[in-house]
């Protein structure tokens, strides 16, 4: 069976008084150190003997020596209750500014959209700041995990979450290349994708993501078929760069493709709006000052808006 170990409480009462008295070996100069008086550093490292078990000092009416047991004692508190000291002005310092390891779950799509130039601006301000990205399309437990935000498009995002529109609305887009068009025609309405090699997309639960689209104000979902399977987006518009067919994808993903001819959009009149990419964590009374910071610049960061385009 397996034990269950805890610290006594007040298992550290006294230990500060004792390093400060045996560091001086006087107790009034520790008194003066610690602002506190004389009485009670003694009341405290009385306390500290008894719960012990031992006499920690010898005590004379000219001076204050150490036992063997306070001397093992000193050897072993001492260090300790230095490291602790550290990890709590460590710790205290990631709660007052800036700095430290701030780790986000990213969709692998997302990263050359907005994290790029937003990753530069956000160094240059916040230089104490180490930027950590887990490029995954897993839906993940960020508190588990030990991540501090995740970005994603809205619609996968938790009702729990705390989120933050990083983008407007963006249209969900049909397009193919000119390959693939050339012999065939193009589709103009949704049945007409029965027609088609429709390439799909695994979802994280294992389920395979419909098709979506705006049908005279109505969203319409439909199970499409084809060729290839992919498990994010960016694999998603390899393919349909390559030819094997037709492919769904957010429209900043696609834009330098349409602009260039080697995409070509299909359904426009059909194409939904979905809510955008969204910042999203646990609550706001966690936020350390490196999210923070983040949000902030995030918030104030004009170009991350210009970088994709809005939804008019």
């Amino acid at each position: 069976m397996k034990q269950i170990f805890t610290v006594r409480q007040g298992a550290l009462d006294g230990v500060e008084a004792f390093l400060c008295v045996a560091r001086h070996r006087s107790f009034r100069r520790a008194a003066a150190e610690l602002g506190v008086t004389p009485s009670a550093i003694s009341q405290a490292v009385r306390v500290l003997e008894e719960r012990i078990g031992a006499a920690l000092f010898i005590r004379t009416t000219r001076s204050v020596g150490l036992t063997e047991a306070g001397q093992q004692f000193l050897s072993r508190a001492k260090p300790a209750f230095e490291e602790l000291v550290a990890a709590s002005d460590a710790a205290r310092d990631l709660g007052q500014r800036p700095r430290g390891l701030l780790r986000l779950s990213v969709p692998r799509a997302v990263v050359p959209l907005l994290l790029d130039p937003l990753i530069a601006s956000f160094h240059e301000a916040y230089p104490e700041v180490e930027v950590e990205i887990a490029a995954s399309n897993q839906l993940i437990d960020l508190a588990s995990e030990g991540f501090d935000a995740g970005i994603r498009l809205g619609q996968f995002v938790e009702a729990d979450m705390v989120a933050l529109p990083l983008t407007s609305p963006l249209r969900l887009v049909v397009v193919g290349s000119p390959a693939y068009f050339r012999g065939r025609s193009r589709p103009e309405r949704t049945d007409d994708l029965r027609q088609h090699a429709c390439l799909r997309w695994r979802k994280s639960s294992g389920a395979l993501a419909p098709w979506s689209f705006n049908n005279d104000g109505n969203a319409v979902e439909i199970a499409v078929s084809g060729p290839f399977i992919a498990h994010d987006f960016p694999t998603m518009l390899g393919a349909a760069m390559e030819g094997i067919g037709l492919a769904q994808l957010p429209e900043p993903m696609v834009a330098e493709g349409l602009q260039s001819g080697k995409l070509i959009e299909v359904l426009k009149p059909l194409a939904p709006v979905i809510p955008g990419v969204f910042l999203y964590y646990p609550s706001r009374r966690q936020l350390m000052p490196k999210l923070r910071a983040f949000i902030d610049h995030a918030k104030s960061r004009e170009a991350v808006h210009g970088k994709v385009p809005h939804t008019k």
